[in-house]
């Protein structure tokens, strides 16, 4: 039996199980709704018709629990629900919300599952939906995996439907006008004559009524919002410089705190002596944390130095010490007893390629980067008699909660969080350890609110990095075509590494090492592809699109390799080989936009790279030129597919940002150990791209797939195999490993 036939049997298990078991004891769980948070807080003559819409006589609120970190899901969100509750843009206002079961995540399920995005067979779908009644039956709140638009289309359209219903059904009460001869208009229940009757104005009586919860969804011929252009909620306040973060929040009689923290992570504190940091001005008392030491001082710019002039003998790290031995265990790895999954085996890619005359063979490495947002790791606690409150900005609320009681030993539900915007994650904020060291300090502290803020060296030297990987490829042609190609990547789980801090056991085989490689909906003829499991090395995390940066990267420009060997054009041959027609179409329009096969001028090279991630397939091409002084990047042409488009002109923004993101990492960044810390300590040795090399990027998006994605992530992928591909064909020169600039120079 092939492995697809393998998985798609043990789906048909799964699924048949999974209905079979709801059936049995979950259905009824599954399809009864959490209870709604905003009735516990409401006050008299306020009115919630579900846990996104609150409204008194004095403001609308809508709730938007999907964190925001500068991706503008935070807008999107509300402009969901405004489209169907027939609100404009400035006539509410937003919260985050309290944390709670209501408002946890279906989408997320989706990545958790051995499943490529384009099989859609009844098993297959049948495994997505117990997963995602999974995580209702949990209650996972989270943000993550570009799954916040696929969560949130349905439920916040239908949320604003049933508000607006509920609200008809007041003002027909109050009126006596019958519900059908009603209609609403910017925030207010039109009647017949015209008048006009504010929203607002009918939260009294709304209060008295149960929601209409049998709702129409309108057609997209009737949306005034969605697909629109409009102004993103937060976007005047970040122009102007009045955005407030979780850096900038201020809590009356709060102490600022700084930490430094064992830079062999893991790692103990062997011995310390801070008397040279106690008799620093302002600096009020040093405390002990796990792994380090933290210090209390009146403003944060003292405790840090403070904390920089405590003299500390730090333990050994738990992971090899020198970088070199980490890219030694990686590639030690590829044996038979390291193979965590052989995720394609189409074909006989292994007896094609033993008989065939000319193999291809090539080795491509993918290093550990930092997160590295503008704004620093930071979180304020206030640990009190009966409650601990939480202001920072977190990906995962209720599980900081948990984390957060463990510390303080109060109940879960006396833990308050206080989700705040947050200037940039990237995975960042999934972590838990910057929350857990603020509750240390806080609970030494009792009754006054603690603020801690990383200094940016102490947010990289204790940053948990992308994870490192291999590739190794072979492949063979045949009659001027790819005819087979057999890859392996070797990586340590990024899974088992995070959701282990977290206190989660992730059994099976790790879904990210080969995420962007084994899922691409490419129909080669003869097609391995297998993942190793590498032994835990430095604690890694989620990064920006996961697995899909590296083995995207090594998938892409192995069979960009192949397919120059076959003398084909790179992008015709994808086309060719490209099985799915959604995807297909992604590739024949980045082709078009960029006018691919044109006649370019001496010196210029294109490259093109198609990754599939989060069910988004996306396509670049990027042009550059090779110049006397190295390599220039002109231009960019992206494609790509997430269904529907909420918001076009936030939609046109975030990739390009996230495609200059994506550049400037595969050209300039690296982490790496030695005597087991991270070698670089800030911006200067870990740069992103330069706005004088930023390129002129121009974006189009396909609405062909009939499931919404989510668009935060996916164009982060291509980026390194369009620009090396570029590279290639503009110097004859292939570069294999990341980042570029240790084998060209760019300018």
């Amino acid at each position: 039996m092939t492995r697809a036939g393998e998985i798609a049997r043990r789906a048909f298990l799964v699924g048949s199980a999974a209905i079979a078991g709801g059936v049995a004891f979950g259905l009824y769980a599954v399809r009864t709704p959490h209870a709604n948070p905003l009735l516990a807080g409401l006050a008299d003559g306020e009115a919630t018709f579900n846990p996104w819409v609150k409204i008194s006589k004095d403001a609308i609120t809508l709730i938007t629990s999907h964190a925001d970190m500068g991706q503008g899901v935070a807008s999107a969100q509300a402009l969901l629900i405004a489209e169907e509750l027939d609100l404009e843009m400035g006539q509410f206002q937003i919260s985050f919300g309290e944390p709670a079961a209501a408002y946890y995540n279906r989408a997320m399920a989706d990545e958790s599952l051995p499943l490529m995005a384009t099989d859609e067979r009844w098993t297959s779908e049948s495994m997505r939906t117990a997963a995602g009644s999974l995580m209702k039956l949990l209650g996972i709140q989270g943000t993550g995996g570009s799954t916040a638009m696929s969560d949130s289309f349905d439920k916040l359209r239908e949320a604003g439907a049933v508000a607006r219903e509920t609200l008809k059904l007041a003002a027909a009460e109050e009126s006596g006008v019958p519900v059908g001869e009603l209609r609403t208009e910017a925030g207010a229940v039109l009647l017949p004559d015209g008048t006009a009757i504010p929203y607002t104005d009918l939260a009294v009586k709304a209060a008295t009524l149960q929601p209409v919860t049998e709702v129409r969804l309108r057609e997209p011929s009737e949306w005034r919002l969605i697909g629109k252009e409009t102004l993103r909620v937060d976007m005047v306040a970040k122009s102007t410089g009045t955005m407030t973060y979780g850096i900038d929040l201020d809590v009356e009689d709060m102490v600022h705190a700084a930490i430094r923290v064992n830079p062999r992570k893991g790692g103990a504190v062997k011995r310390l002596d801070a008397s040279n940091a106690l008799q620093m001005r302002g600096v009020q008392k040093v405390v002990e944390v796990t792994g380090g030491i933290a210090v209390i001082a009146d403003n944060t710019w003292r405790a840090i130095r403070a904390a920089e002039a405590v003299d500390i003998d730090w333990d050994d790290a738990p992971y090899p010490a020198e970088q070199a031995q980490h890219w030694e265990a990686v590639a030690a790895s590829f044996t038979e007893d390291r193979l965590d999954r052989t995720w394609r085996d189409d074909g006989a890619a292994e007896d094609v390629l033993a008989e065939a005359g000319n193999v291809v063979e090539a080795e491509y490495r993918s290093p550990y980067v930092a997160h590295a947002p503008l704004e620093p790791l930071n979180a304020t606690v206030l640990v009190g008699d009966r409650h601990t409150d939480v202001w920072t900005g977190h990906q995962l609320p209720r599980i900081l909660q948990q984390h957060v009681a463990a510390i303080t030993g109060h109940e879960v539900s006396a833990v308050r969080f206080h989700n705040q915007f947050i200037g940039g994650s990237f995975g960042h904020r999934l972590e838990l350890e910057y929350v857990k060291l603020a509750a240390e300090i806080a609970v030494q502290m009792p009754g006054t609110p603690v603020k801690l803020t990383y200094s940016r060296e102490e947010d990289f030297a204790q940053d948990f990095p992308r994870h490192i990987a291999i590739g190794r490829g072979r492949g063979s042609v045949a009659n001027g075509h790819v005819e087979a190609i057999d890859l392996s990547i070797a990586a340590p789980s990024v899974s088992a590494s995070q959701m282990g801090r977290a206190g989660y056991a992730v059994p099976g085989p790790d879904l990210q090492i080969a995420a962007g490689a084994w899922n691409n909906p490419y129909k080669l003829p003869n097609f391995r592809m297998r993942a190793f499991r590498v032994p835990e090395l430095a604690p890694v995390s989620s990064w920006r699109a996961v697995g899909a940066p590296g083995a995207g990267f090594i998938f892409d420009c192995f069979l960009d390799e192949v397919i120059h060997a076959a003398g084909a054009d790179p992008m015709l041959e994808r086309i060719r080989l490209m099985e799915h027609d959604v995807s297909r179409k992604v590739l024949e329009t980045v082709a078009e936009m960029s006018s691919w096969g044109g006649e370019l001028a001496a010196g210029k090279g294109r490259g093109v790279a198609f990754v599939e991630s989060f069910g988004v397939p996306f396509a670049q091409v990027v042009e550059v030129t090779d110049t006397d002084r190295g390599i220039r990047i002109d231009r960019v042409w992206a494609a790509c597919d997430a269904g529907t488009i909420v918001d076009p002109v936030n939609f046109e923004g975030l990739i390009q940002g996230g495609i200059v993101w994506g550049l400037g990492h595969a050209m300039n960044c690296e982490i790496t150990y030695s005597d087991g810390m991270v070698e670089q300590s800030n911006y200067h040795v870990h740069q992103g791209m330069r706005m004088y090399q930023s390129p002129e990027i121009i974006v189009r998006g396909l609405q062909n797939n009939h499931k919404v994605r989510g668009i935060g992530e996916p164009m982060v992928p291509p980026a390194a195999p369009a620009l090396a591909n570029a590279i290639f064909a503009a110097t004859g020169k292939r570069i294999r490993e990341m980042p570029f600039d240790k084998h060209i120079d760019f300018v």
